[in-house]
């Protein structure tokens, strides 16, 4: 049984989300627990909603709750009944093998450090989120935890990431490429020329080189490896272009009887193309290299992505993603 700790109370579609997310997964049948935190009324009283194992389920109170504008280190210092700190003390107490939340980034990445810890060796943790691509799925590392990175910690993302890609998401020996304004070797800015041979010659990845941004999308590298401002801007970018197209899709559909007829004809071909490119099909992004597993969706997550979150946690402990990531970082980089 893998035990799950999801905060009810982050997010922007908090409780009701969480709820109907944590629910979903240990309907999906996998072995999987989850402890809900929150504040124990609101908890329940949306539990009500459903029909559900409650051997499955366990309502932790928690009378607090960490707002996204607050600054993250006083919150996580003064708010020690907040859902984010007691599901990450779960985590550090071992009651639970995992965390998820939809709640404040920077509390969650805070307190992931301060509470749960990192692995022995591990200099940064990153936030490593997945996003489709033409080639299947690709793995962002780093794209918010870390904005002031040095190149040592380029050379463990990509370890870490390398590790997830191919024992979570079956990927074997990923592609690892290194974000840059131009694929040739001497471009890019102090931080990715400094990085660039260290990636080259370590003997524990699949460098592949540089990518620039509008490669990504077409699967050029599995891995793609930077720090977390340049990874953020990328994603979002991503994100905001998909759902761009979207829209524009859907309105070029409506303008005449004509369109609404042709829609009809290729709703199905292209509603499974579009679910590719739904980020809510892929869960959060780990939080890679601390003692437990933390996850954060996005703040605006649907049941749908807390759900699918909190199955992805089954595989990272049967796949033992941390004993890897020890291993890795502690004999190969001594």
């Amino acid at each position: 049984m893998v035990n799950v700790a999801v905060d009810v109370m982050g997010g922007d579609n908090a409780p009701v989300e969480p709820v109907k997310g944590a629910v979903n997964a240990i309907s999906s049948g996998n072995d999987i627990k989850v402890y809900l935190v929150g504040k124990k009324d609101i908890i329940e009283n949306e539990l009500n909603k459903y029909s559900y194992d409650k051997d499955r389920v366990q309502v932790v109170d928690a009378s607090e709750v960490i707002e996204t504008g607050e600054p993250p280190v006083m919150a996580i210092r003064k708010k020690k009944d907040s859902s984010i700190v007691k599901g990450l003390n779960l985590v550090k107490e071992g009651v639970c093998d995992a965390f998820v939340s939809a709640g404040s980034s920077g509390a969650i990445l805070v307190g992931g450090q301060v509470i749960v810890g990192r692995i022995k060796g591990v200099e940064r943790p990153p936030l490593a989120p997945i996003f489709p691509t033409d080639n299947g799925i690709s793995l962002l590392i780093d794209c918010g935890a870390n904005v002031d990175a040095r190149a040592s910690h380029l050379v463990q993302f990509a370890k870490m990431g390398s590790i997830y890609m191919e024992h979570v998401l079956g990927v074997k020996n990923p592609k690892v490429g290194i974000l840059n304004i131009g694929t040739e070797e001497e471009k890019g800015n102090m931080l990715v020329k400094e990085a660039y041979p260290l990636l080259k010659n370590c003997p524990d990845i699949n460098f592949i080189g540089s990518v620039e941004a509008r490669e990504i999308p077409k699967g050029s590298a599995d891995v793609v490896v930077c720090e977390a401002f340049a990874g953020n801007v990328a994603l979002k970018m991503y994100e905001g272009v998909g759902s761009t197209m979207i829209g524009a899709l859907k309105e070029t559909f409506t303008t005449s009887a004509l369109t609404k007829l042709a829609y009809l004809l290729v709703k199905p071909a292209l509603k499974k193309t579009l679910k590719r490119f739904d980020a809510t099909e892929y869960g959060g992004a780990p939080l890679l290299g601390l003692k437990g597993l933390v996850v954060k969706t996005h703040g605006n997550a649907t049941h749908k992505e807390i759900s699918t979150s909190i199955i992805q946690c089954v595989t990272f402990k049967e796949q033992e993603i941390n004993k890897k990531i020890n291993e890795t970082i502690n004999m190969l980089d001594n």
